[in-house]
């Protein structure tokens, strides 16, 4: 069982050989990245390519670890106490099982996603130590304890927002993808765009890499935003002149919206024109 990218996901040799890796060792495999080079996209490829389901924790700042094993329902078992409730006599039925339960719990082989861990509280990565390595947690409520049927595949994505404990490193198999090269860029948009004319391309990527080239930068634009341009591009019919016919005084590209996200990357760009006409002059 090995992966081997997929046709909607250009995976490079490196993330290849370090999804299987993670898989032989059965250990969470560790992405981070910059914010848009495909960390969410790999687990749903896996998944796919594997013939496996996908299960999602999404992680926000709110998250506790003890909500990806179970949450434990005590205000609607108080209120069916009051109302006579028959199922208020078994404990059970105010539990529900997390994303962790749930993976554990299944009969096949599943791949479980754990997005962006970053955000949650720098406590969230020590508390599932126990549970990642030994595949087991116990619920206190009933007694219970809940081992995995099938080691699930792990992927845990991070965009480098805080630190992560040595102890939870430890026990992970760690990999970055780098930002594609060109050559992995053209491959990208070709998945996404298989019959577009290849010199709107060749230029689109010029000025793509030109900007993020540009020094001080506060968002650099990534993957998802170039296939986004991309898609305006195509949509407004952009003559391939208007690319081509570029010059230092016109810094800002067309429909700079899907490559810029602030107004400080904008005003960069803007005085980098501004100081280009007054060279020229």
């Amino acid at each position: 069982m090995k992966f081997e990218g997929s046709q909607n996901y250009v995976a490079t040799d490196d993330l290849q050989m370090a999804v299987n890796a993670a898989i032989t060792l059965q250990r969470p495999l560790l992405i981070k990245g910059e914010p848009g080079t495909g960390k969410t996209m790999l687990a749903e490829e896996v998944a796919g390519a594997l013939g496996m389901k996908l299960l999602r924790w999404h992680i926000k700042s709110t998250t506790k670890a003890q909500q990806g094993l179970y949450e434990y329902d005590a205000v609607s078992r108080l209120r069916d106490s009051q109302l006579g409730e028959e199922r208020v006599h078994d404990i059970s039925n105010y539990i529900r099982k997390g994303m962790l339960w749930q993976a554990f719990d299944s009969d096949e082989q599943v791949v479980l996603l754990i997005d962006e861990i970053d955000k949650a509280d720098i406590e969230f990565p020590n508390d599932l130590l126990v549970e990642l390595d030994k595949m087991e947690f116990s619920v206190y409520e009933t007694g219970e304890r809940v081992q995995a049927k099938i080691r699930p595949i792990i992927i845990i994505t991070s965009n480098n927002e805080k630190e992560l404990p040595d102890a939870f490193l430890r026990r992970c198999f760690f990999h970055y993808i780098n930002f594609p090269t060109k050559d992995t860029m053209q491959k990208i948009v070709d998945v996404h765009f298989p019959d577009i004319q290849q010199s709107l391309v060749r230029e689109a990527m010029e000025i793509f890499f030109q900007v993020r080239d540009v020094q001080s930068l506060k968002k650099k634009p990534s993957t998802s935003e170039l296939i986004d341009w991309l898609k305006l591009l195509l949509a407004d019919k952009i003559p391939l002149d208007v690319l081509q016919n570029r010059d230092n005084s016109q810094a800002v590209p067309p429909l700079y919206g899907a490559l810029l996200k602030n107004e400080q990357d904008l005003h960069m760009l803007q005085r980098l024109a501004f100081m280009a006409r007054r060279e020229a002059r």
